[in-house]
């Protein structure tokens, strides 16, 4: 089984990614780091030479590549990931995957995210906690029809980690 991690920047996928592949035993892939081992070269460096599109282009193309394996593994995705091209449809169109949409308030995203502002491309510009919060507002709004489409959604208010995986754990077996 592939189990595809999505949510906004800062949701924690990448954690309870980890947390979930060692608890079932299965791989533990962050497609960030996947690409940046494909392409020699950082998500911020991509992104500053050579774009946005190129780097969504190549995300969907390495995320394509992944879900083909055949070896179980838990993804953690970009934030951006499941709005791209035909991410979401052929995420949900593949046999032995399941989709995961870690949701995660506002609140709690402008908190985690503020102080990591400058390792982000898509924020690094935005120098309060209210620009911060309007700018995932839009986002969330935008990217909702994407992330609504998970076969489970995972709300993780008020949750730690090892509650997140346990909540994934009981709806999957």
């Amino acid at each position: 089984m592939k189990l595809i991690l999505i949510g906004y920047m800062g949701s924690g996928k990448s954690v309870v990614a980890n947390q979930l592949a060692q608890k079932l035993q299965y791989d533990s892939i962050d497609l960030d780091a996947y690409i940046e081992t494909q392409e020699n070269c950082s998500i911020s460096t991509l992104f500053s030479k050579k774009g946005e599109i190129y780097f969504r282009r190549k995300e969907n193309e390495y995320l394509h590549t992944l879900i083909e394996n055949e070896n179980n593994f838990v993804l953690a995705t970009g934030g951006g990931t499941p709005c791209y091209y035909n991410s979401m449809e052929a995420l949900n169109a593949k046999d032995k995957v399941v989709t995961i949409y870690l949701k995660t308030d506002i609140d709690t995203l402008t908190s985690r995210l503020f102080h990591e502002r400058a390792k982000r491309p898509l924020i690094s510009h935005l120098e309060t906690k209210e620009l911060l919060t309007d700018f995932i507002r839009k986002h969330l709004f935008e990217r909702a029809y994407y992330y609504n489409q998970a076969t489970l959604v995972i709300d993780t208010t008020n949750k730690n980690v090892q509650e997140v995986v346990k909540a994934i754990v009981s709806h999957l077996f």
